[in-house]
Order: C-alpha cells, then structure tokens, then sequence
C-alpha cells in the first residue's frame, strides 16, 4: 500500500504540474516529448531509426488509399462499438450540427471525473457521471428515460470515480471505481445484481460468451458470470505502481479476448478459462522523463482482420498478430487514446496532438495533422513548483464517420478531418471538454463532455 501511494503522489504531482483543468488530473500529457527508441524483443520492426521522428514516407506523400464505405449502425453496445472494438466506417453526423443536448448527471471535478465512454442500444443512449449514476437517454430526442444512483452507502467508498457500461442481451453492464460491478435492466434500470470488487474498477466492461470482463486499477482481469455476477477466473498481470487513473476495456476475437494493462503489458487469453496464449510488452528501454515512466496502455486495444494495435503513454504504437503474439511493426508514437483501423490504415492520435494516418501493412506513414499547430497556448502556475508550465489541448479517440474523421478535446473544440489528406474541413465548439471519443449510431453521432452533457450531432 505504501508503494501504491508513493506512485499514486508521483502521478499526482506530474498532473498538478501539467495546470488544474480535469485532463491534468487524470492524464499527465504534456512533459517533453521523450525520445524515439523502440524496444526490442528479437521480433519487433522499428520503422524509424532510433534517432529519428516519424515522418510521412517519401513514397506516400499525396497517395491514395482505400477506405470501406460508411456502414449505417443500428447500436453501439460496447465503448469501442463491436467486441473487436473495432467499427472501420459508419454513417452517421453529415452535417455536424446539434440535434440535442442533455445533462446526465455532476459535471467532473477533482476525485470525480467522468471517464465511462457513452453505449447506445435499443433506441437509449446509456451515460454515467463521475458519481456512479446511470441514465438512460431516449437516442432520438434526448429525454431521460431512467436514472439510477449506484454509489454504494459505506462512507468509506464514498470518493471515487471512474468505470464505464456495456450493453448486452437488453442488460446494461456497469463497472465502477467505487469498487463493484453491476447488472440492470436495461428498460426499468432495476439492479439485478451488484458485486463487490477488492479494487476499484476504471474501465467499462466488455461482455462475451456469457462472460463479464473488466480491468481493474491493481492490473487485474477480473471476469464475472453475466447471469449471475458471480466471479469466475482472474488474470494478474506485473505490478505497476505509476500509471494512469484510467483503464481500457479488453477486445474479444471468438474465443480469444486481448487485454491491456498500466504496466504496459498486452496479454491474449482464452475467453472461457483465461489460459494465457501470449504477452507483449509495449514499453520503450530507454526513457529519459518521469511521464515516460508510466507504461500504461490506456486506450482500448483494436482487434482488425487478425491483427491488434495498441499504443502505449510511453511511446511504442505496434501491431501484434492475434494469432501468434509476434510484433509486425512499431512505431515511437506516444498516446492515450484508442486507434482507429479502417481499409488500408490505422488513425491514432498522439498525446501531443498530432493525427498519424499509417498504412495498416506496412506502418509506413500517409501523412501527420498536429491539431495543436497555430492555437494559442496558455501558461499556467504549476502548483508547488516554480515557473509557468505550458498548457495545451489534449484530443480524444479518433471516430470515422461519413468520411471524416471526428475528434474532440480538452478545449471543447469538435473537428473534422479529410480521412485522405488530414485537413480539417469543419471546426464545432462543442462548449465543454470532450475527453471521451465521440461514438455513432443510428444515424447520430453522441459526445459526452465533462460537464455532464450528452451532445446529440445529426
């Protein structure tokens, strides 16, 4: 316990530095850039050289690549909208304007931040606050059809925040930092069953195969019967006692659920008894600032045509093949966020802002958008240090719809991105801060802010 608060002061510390906004508490982004080595394992293929950024390649500049056609999507069950977490290209949000807003709860705010990614199913937009209270939104106009508090009345697990939802067989999966996991009924709200966890739990659940799977904050793969909660096998992977407070839903490919975890580990397991097929750690061998030192792998991993890709906070972005456990390639790309696979590249978004469009095959480079470039930068006091630290917005996970790729951020800005070039075509000030990436449904695409806010775009 004492080296998880030691770890737990040295992670609050960087986010005091970083300014006092809700993104520097949870997620520490703004140290230096580190340097661009890679590790090695004997398999993985750097595609830059130790001493060199990640450049667009020479050959791709200005070059075409496929993408699928937009796929109208009636629901989006899980925070990464399929099991492989992995959508490719919906139709959703062409004109970008707001259909509807609704509150959905407390606004986030220090201890109590919203990190659960927003679900949609059955005609409701599931949400919940930093206070572990549920809606249900009606997806078409915006009225709350139930709320539920679920905070627990032990005093003692009265501050906490995080978790997220799932949304299977017409019941809502919750999952939360308040130290349980939960099943409702996703018409009525009523709780069906409600287990206790020995750690709190920061991610959303995916559910498969009759199975309930979180991580929680110890690096644990906890799994629960989804008819009856009750618990069923565990997988602990290394102790990691500097991460970041918040977690990644795992990804399922048949029998096969890939999970990451703070200490940078990527581990494939057998959905059904939780036998390890393989483990991968995304961390680079050199570092050379304290931000670097967190391992963790805090975006979902994304399972496509047989490959995963996952980026870590410290600097490795690689793609592992699902069957085998051997690295493809890798690149020294720092992020936070999940990447987005569609044809023939991978979209992933860098903690310092910039949108990297790689060839899914061959990791080479298409082009590179820094959505920080030209916005005013605010100085702020970094709190118990001297001098000003420099702060800047901090964008979501990538989502692809109707041939723009849509990405939010701390600033409250919405942009949309030529899928192809990397230009911005449209800019929204959605009015709050978007740190959750954006999901699409039905038509619709759905933001929840951290002020509460379930934005509606049609």
């Amino acid at each position: 316990m004492r080296r998880f608060t030691l770890a737990v002061a040295l992670v609050s510390l960087a986010l005091a530095a970083g300014g006092c906004s809700t993104v520097k508490r949870i997620n520490p982004f703004h140290g230096p850039k580190g340097p661009s080595e890679v590790a090695g394992d004997g398999q993985r293929i750097s595609i830059v050289a130790d001493d060199e950024k990640v450049e667009v390649a020479e050959g791709l500049k200005g070059a075409d690549f496929f993408l699928p056609e937009p796929t109208a999507l009636a629901d989006w069950p899980l925070p990464g909208g399929t099991l492989s977490q992995s959508v490719a290209h919906v139709d959703a949000g062409h004109s970008l304007s707001v259909a509807w807003r609704r509150g959905f709860g407390e606004a986030s705010k220090r201890g109590k931040e919203i990190t659960a990614p927003p679900v949609m199913a059955a005609g409701k937009v599931f949400v919940m606050d930093g206070e572990a209270t549920v809606s249900a939104i009606n997806a078409s106009n915006g009225e709350v059809v139930w709320r539920k508090d679920l905070r627990p009345s032990n005093k003692r697990d009265r501050e906490a925040f995080g978790g997220g939802l799932a949304f299977a067989d017409g019941k809502l999966y919750v999952t939360s930092g308040y130290r349980f996991a939960a099943r409702l009924d996703a018409n009525s709200g009523a709780v069906e069953w409600k287990k206790a966890t020995d750690e709190p739990i920061h991610a959303a659940p995916t559910v498969a195969s009759g199975v309930v799977m979180a991580v929680s904050i110890d690096n644990t793969l906890l799994t629960f019967n989804a008819e009856t909660g009750d618990p069923g096998w565990n997988y602990q992977a290394l102790s990691e006692p500097a991460r970041i407070l918040a977690a990644s839903s795992p990804a399922v490919s048949g029998d096969t659920v890939v999970a990451s975890f703070g200490s940078g580990e990527l581990v494939a397991l057998r959905v059904a008894n939780g036998i390890d097929l393989w483990s991968e750690t995304l961390s680079r061998a050199n570092r050379s600032n304290a931000l670097s030192e967190i391992r963790d792998i805090p975006g979902r991993p994304v399972i496509y045509e047989g490959d995963v890709f996952a980026v870590s906070h410290s600097g490795v972005f690689a793609v592992t093949d699902l069957r085998t456990g051997s690295t493809r390639w890798t690149l020294p790309i720092a992020g936070i966020t999940s990447p987005w696979v569609a044809g023939d590249v991978v979209y992933v978004v860098s903690r310092d802002g910039k949108v990297y469009c790689v060839a899914r095959e061959s990791g080479q480079v298409y082009w590179i958008k820094d959505l920080n470039a030209g916005l005013p930068v605010t100085k702020k006091r970094a709190f118990g240090l001297f001098g000003k630290k420099v702060v800047r917005p901090v964008w979501s996970s990538p989502l692809l719809a109707s041939n723009r790729l849509i990405i939010g951020s701390s600033a409250g800005q919405l942009v949309a991105l030529n899928p192809k070039t990397g230009e911005i075509e449209k800019s929204e000030n959605i009015g709050a801060p978007v740190l959750i990436g954006p999901i699409a449904a039905g038509g619709m695409i759905y933001i929840a802010t951290d002020k509460a806010q379930l934005v509606a775009l049609k």
